[in-house]
């Protein structure tokens, strides 16, 4: 069973954060790429009523499967199990999801580029990465230890204040109300689906990413 301790940021510069995360000399995991990124739910959302998510994620031709529990309430970090599996054909697994009675709830999509930094020595000083270009602004997520997520974002010139414990689903939602949009998917062109087109309150859409 793993567990995820992750936090975001909003990016106002993606090349001064660039360079600052230069600095602290990290390794390379994937270059800048594309990713399509499904949340399913039952008829009546009752895994987002339970605070859990079930995605499949598509990004260079492979497929990526991930439940995660509810997360904890409250503190600085967002913290929920998560569970993982890699699959070879991510449009079958969504086929096969939908025959058994789930749905498409959100889509959202981005640019990502992850990075490993080595915040201290052993597998706890190991934090994870990532910068992400949505159609709503550039993010980063830091994810591992919660001391090693404070050192490095904190080296980087984050503060606490600034850290965000929403969902790409939240922060979308409160992207659209705050310019009076309907809240659709979080895509850089619109899908055409009825489903996406009905307004959604924050409060159900807060677990989706």
């Amino acid at each position: 069973m793993g567990v995820e301790t992750e936090i975001k940021v909003r990016v106002g510069n993606p090349e001064q954060f660039l360079e600052r995360l230069r600095s602290l000399k990290p390794i390379l995991l994937t270059e800048r790429h594309f990713e399509d990124n499904f949340v399913l739910d039952f008829a009546g959302r009752r895994l987002a009523s339970m605070q859990c998510l079930l995605r499949i994620r598509i990004a260079n031709g492979s497929a990526l499967l991930t439940f995660k529990g509810p997360p904890r309430p409250s503190g600085l970090f967002k913290i929920r199990e998560e569970l993982e599996s890699s699959a070879a054909d991510g449009k079958a697994l969504l086929t096969i999801f939908k025959r058994l009675g789930l749905r498409l709830s959100f889509r959202y999509q981005k640019y990502r580029r992850e990075f490993k930094v080595i915040s201290s020595p052993g597998r706890s000083g190991e934090i994870h990465v990532v910068l992400d270009e949505t159609p709503i602004g550039t993010f980063a997520e830091f994810e591992g230890s919660e001391a090693g997520i404070r050192k490095v974002a904190q080296t980087m010139g984050f503060r606490r204040t600034q850290f965000l414990r929403e969902s790409y689903a939240a922060l979308y939602v409160e992207f659209c109300r705050k310019r009076n949009q309907p809240v659709r998917h979080m895509t850089f062109r619109p899908v055409r689906n009825a489903s996406a087109r009905r307004r959604a309150p924050a409060s159900k859409r807060k677990d989706e990413s």
